[in-house]
């Protein structure tokens, strides 16, 4: 029964996180940790197998249809794995008190930047300056506009600095961290918004491996929550990358904020009640 509660809680976990580009981390560990008893620490290296199966089974998809940007992605994930590997390092001498208080702030914050209305960035791709020396460029088929955009990322110095943070915070926390590589590719780089979103998703993968190897190191990944886990989540991004272009992503994103917002209050509280113990 355990069982089958992880797997379609994996499902879901892969096919939102498909869809939003922040990784099934923030599903799956709550899930574990609040529903079902596990320690923080096991939640989040079973939340580090699905930011990779998340990534594994959406990225491709994306890529084949040239929506993702593998150069900018290849380039941010530099910064994203060294912030990851020091990330995992801290995490592991932080209290799980601690690590809930953080993850359930991470959750308030995630939710936030969903509900949040803004305008799709853009800037024409230019045979000059920093992004065109270090080939961060594309274009993309706007289906909407019903024609091929040639975009170009902006501030990528920034951008990668950003990804520094982003990355310790995946490590450190368990999950992709994709709201904040979602942010600083939208914010920072204006790149287009689906860019960004599956772009991260690509990312995602790659930096929660340079963490998960050290949280199988210290034993927090065991087979009988990794492979549910695993199994769920990579159905459920396929599934999510095949219905991206059609589904009602606001109505999605209302619902999704609910609920992160109420497993974020759960894990600051059961983190503070833990810590005044």
């Amino acid at each position: 029964m355990e069982t089958a509660i992880i797997l379609l809680g994996a499902l879901g976990a892969g096919f939102l996180g498909a869809l939003t580009g922040l990784g099934g981390g923030i599903i799956i560990i709550p899930l574990l940790n609040l529903g079902l008893g596990y320690d923080i620490k096991y939640a989040i290296g079973a939340g580090l197998v699905s930011v990779i199966a998340t990534s594994t089974g959406a990225s491709a998809s994306y890529a084949k249809e040239g929506i993702s940007n593998i150069k900018i992605g290849l380039f941010l994930v530099v910064a994203s794995t060294i912030g990851a590997v020091g990330g995992a390092l801290i995490g592991q001498h932080i209290p799980t008190s601690w690590l809930s208080v953080i993850f359930g702030a991470i959750l308030i914050f995630t939710a936030y930047m969903q509900f949040r209305k803004k305008t799709d960035n853009f800037l024409p791709a230019r045979e000059q300056g920093l992004a065109y020396k270090l080939q961060l460029q594309g274009y993309y088929n706007d289906k909407e506009a019903g024609a091929i955009k040639h975009y170009e990322a902006g501030n990528p110095v920034s951008g990668f600095l950003f990804m520094v943070l982003a990355g310790v915070l995946s490590g450190l926390l368990g999950i992709g961290s994709g709201v904040l590589k979602v942010l600083a590719m939208d914010n920072r780089m204006k790149l287009p918004f689906k860019v960004s979103t599956t772009t991260s998703v690509f990312m995602i993968g790659m930096t929660a491996v340079a963490s998960a190897v050290l949280y199988l190191q210290k034993g927090y990944i065991v087979v009988s929550i990794a492979a549910p886990v695993l199994i769920g989540v990579l159905l459920g991004a396929n599934l999510g990358s095949k219905v991206l272009s059609r589904i009602n992503t606001k109505l999605l994103k209302q619902v999704f904020v609910i609920v992160v917002v109420i497993i974020a209050i759960q894990m600051i509280y059961k983190g503070i009640s833990q810590f005044i113990v």
